[in-house]
């Protein structure tokens, strides 16, 4: 893929980075929305039936083109610790949205009040959305690391 095309890898990280920009932004307005900073003219339920498709709709496309990042270029990927770091995030978040998103439905849907159980889940949401951005901008950065990160062995 890198030496007959190249424009390609460029193409997918643009891809990849406007998935990036669909699911933080769709999640990041949920997340407003439960903690009270966003969109309080809107139910739970107006919120979550506008933002899930985007969510879910950036997720595959997130896991599409990283995935032709990675067969594209496997020792970038594979050998950082910040990706290895960021995949664990990232595993954290699915699990994360889809039981969160799931009581948030459910609760939507029942016409109940936000807790503050759904806004500390909102607020670890938030927070590791960034960590995984920042992870995977630090993987052209993985020296960063020291003698932590499997690239500087490589």
């Amino acid at each position: 893929m890198q030496q007959h095309q190249a424009w390609f890898i460029p193409a997918v990280q643009t891809l990849h980075i406007i998935g990036i920009a669909l699911a933080a932004g769709s999640i990041l307005l949920v997340c407003l929305r439960l903690l009270g900073r966003a969109a309080a003219d809107q139910s739970l339920q107006q919120t979550q039936t506008r933002y899930g498709a985007w969510i879910t709709g950036a997720l595959w496309l997130l896991l599409a083109s990283g995935g032709l990042l990675i067969v594209a270029e496997p020792v970038r990927e594979l050998v950082t610790l910040s990706f290895w770091l960021k995949m664990a995030l990232v595993v954290c978040l699915v699990v994360l949205v889809t039981v969160f998103g799931r009581y948030v439905r459910q609760a939507a849907a029942a016409d109940q009040p936000v807790t503050p159980a759904m806004r500390w889940f909102a607020a670890l949401t938030l927070l590791l959305l960034v960590a995984i951005i920042v992870l995977g901008r630090l993987i052209a950065y993985d020296h960063v690391w020291g003698s932590l990160s499997p690239a500087t062995k490589a």
